[in-house]
């Protein structure tokens, strides 16, 4: 069977700036990543979809571990930057259910994009290592901290209570995101609308509680 063209074959023996090429190996990379997991997948198979020699990929990355940290580095970066911005952006906003609905979105958007993204940062088969551990760690820890900011302003609960409000967001979001995903039936805007409705009436109901009189 004849190997499908990709986009790799339009660079193959070309040179390219240096973050170029940089991003095109990223790119194979995260491809074949996505296809055949970290533990199964090698550096012939990462040249290969990039349409390079095994040696120009060893002067970019001495080797797979390497490249899948600059993996699990961009993604986790831009999935912290997309909750910062969602909440950023609703900072004029006194609809605090909408900031809810919004930063469940996000994990959606993320969660939907054609790269698969998640699969590196949600669903990593290399979790036993301490340096991917630790910066998928701190992304979601990142994104409870915008979240929990956020909903300290919007319902002046106490820091401790909002952040453990924010984890259960962020949880919810990612999980039920890749469930929703997976099933494939259901929407975006639909299921981002059900899971928002079920997050909202805990937030609201724990701010209710606050201002309820004694």
């Amino acid at each position: 069977m004849a190997r499908e063209f990709t986009a790799a074959d339009t660079t193959r023996g070309q040179r390219l700036p240096r973050l170029e090429r940089r991003a095109q190996l990223l790119e194979a990379a995260q491809s074949v990543f996505v296809d055949k997991g970290y533990h199964a997948s090698g550096m012939e198979d990462i040249a290969e979809r990039a349409g390079v020699s095994k040696p120009v990929l060893y002067q970019h990355f001495p080797g797979k571990l390497e490249l899948y940290l600059a993996l699990v580095d961009k993604h986790t970066a831009a999935l912290v930057e997309l909750v910062e911005l969602v909440e950023a952006a609703l900072n004029e906003s006194d609809d605090h259910k909408d900031r809810t609905y919004a930063s469940i979105r996000a994990f959606f958007d993320f969660v939907a994009r054609e790269d698969e993204p998640f699969r590196i940062v949600f669903e990593s088969d290399l979790n036993e290592v301490a340096a991917v551990r630790e910066r998928i760690g701190w992304a979601t820890e990142a994104c409870v901290d915008a979240i929990s900011r956020r909903i300290m302003l919007d319902t002046e609960l106490p820091q401790p209570v909002a952040r453990l409000v924010a984890q259960g967001l962020v949880g919810m979001s990612q999980v039920s995101a890749r469930s929703w995903l997976r099933d494939g039936t259901i929407p975006l805007d639909l299921a981002v609308e059900i899971i928002g409705r079920l997050a909202w009436r805990g937030v609201g109901g724990q701010r209710a509680r606050l201002v309820a009189p004694a």
